[in-house]
């Protein structure tokens, strides 16, 4: 098939996106497909040697106002072309799919009030919202999007999107495909994963009995940081247990408030990590109580690693999980005692095992290539759908 992949940029070496764009260029030409990226600027080297450039040409301006700049010089591009299939991310439009990967915008904006904890903060921050013209702009162009007369077919990676398509804009759940997001388990393979585990635990000054539980996020607040040190102040002392949070550097305020709650002795903050593998090879258990995630790639990665994970009902990739077997999911994370009773529970060093081969096994059940199909079977349905047109 020619095929043509749409996103403003596309540097692998990110992550996100456009780490998934290089990963399924690469994937279509090793099976022959013509790949055409669409896209402002790109990193070739990490691309297909056999990958056709279109450059879209995007005029400075207010951040709220490029993805509509982008979107129209795209669509008109591509009106010069012929492709078999075409296929949009994020704020884009004149695709034949669109592939929201970090689900709905108008999700996004109800989800994030969520965050705070009382009705009187969160309407304030609806205000604040309701006077923000980026909000404003970006729910304009999703509407755009979906509800044009061109209406794409629709991917997205958990049940929860697929729910929120309906919720918001009445689109039906047979015009939106599930195909789950994945990541390649052998990018988590290490033979000496023993010793990496002892020499990070080490650095973290752990002791061998201490439960650890991970905590991976640039978005401290949306993925649930403050509500997690509320829960941590509930877990008893009675076992060893310490928190571990990688992520975003700037955490003088998530300090502030472990030392208020009398937690700072079992958190570790350790800032940024290129590659965190070795955190997760070192941790025992994921918490991730986010308030939106479409299908969280960092609890795939987690599985993939044998870690059970906690998360939240917002996270799209709780439809993978089986607890208790492989891990809780809890209803809000603002319910410290649910939360602090679901971290609990790993300091039992049987359960702890028990779940930890659990999570391993849910981890293989879905990988790329099962992505890959599935997303191939798309393809050909479009290009089934335009031929007969």
């Amino acid at each position: 098939m020619d095929i043509a992949l749409c996103y403003e940029s596309v540097l692998p070496a990110r992550g996100g996106a456009e780490t998934y764009i290089g990963d399924l260029a690469r994937r279509l030409a090793r099976d022959g497909h013509a790949v055409h990226l669409y896209a402002a600027r790109w990193d070739a080297g990490a691309l297909p040697a056999s990958t056709h450039f279109h450059r879209i040409d995007v005029p400075s301006g207010p951040r709220f106002l490029r993805p509509w700049r982008f979107a129209e010089a795209c669509e008109a591009e591509l009106r010069r072309h012929r492709h078999d299939v075409s296929m949009g991310f994020d704020k884009t439009w004149g695709q034949d799919v669109l592939y929201p990967q970090g689900g709905l915008h108008a999700a996004s904006a109800a989800h994030n009030l969520l965050k705070y904890p009382d009705a009187l903060s969160r309407g304030l921050a609806a205000v604040g919202k309701w006077l923000d013209p980026a909000a404003w702009s970006f729910a304009r162009l999703e509407r755009k999007q979906y509800l044009g007369p061109n209406r794409p077919l629709i991917v997205v990676n958990s049940f929860m999107v697929q729910k929120h398509f309906e919720q918001f804009y009445g689109i039906p759940p047979d015009a939106v495909r599930v195909v789950r997001s994945a990541i390649d388990p052998l990018r988590f393979a290490a033979e000496d994963r023993l010793k990496r585990r002892h020499e990070e635990r080490s650095r973290w000054m752990a002791f061998p009995e201490d439960t650890i539980g991970l905590f991976v996020a640039m978005n401290y607040r949306l993925k649930g940081l403050a509500p997690l040190l509320n829960a941590l102040a509930r877990v008893p002392r009675d076992r060893p247990f310490k928190l571990a949070v990688v992520g975003h550097p700037k955490v003088d305020r998530y300090r502030r408030q472990a030392e208020k709650l009398g937690v700072a002795d079992r958190v570790v903050f350790l800032g940024h990590r290129d590659d965190p593998r070795d955190c997760y090879f070192a941790a025992d258990f994921l918490v991730h109580p986010t308030f939106y995630d479409p299908c969280s790639l960092v609890a795939l990665e987690a599985l993939a690693c044998g870690l059970p994970v906690v998360t939240s009902r917002y996270n799209g990739a709780s439809e993978l999980l089986t607890p208790p077997n492989d891990g809780a999911v809890i209803d809000d994370p603002h319910d410290a005692a649910a939360l602090a009773g679901a971290m609990y529970r790993f300091t039992d060093p049987k359960y702890r095992a028990e779940s930890s081969t659990a999570a391993r096994q849910t981890g293989t059940k879905w990988t790329f290539e099962h992505h890959y199909q599935a997303l191939l079977n798309v393809f050909g349905e479009v290009r089934q759908t335009k031929k007969a047109a």
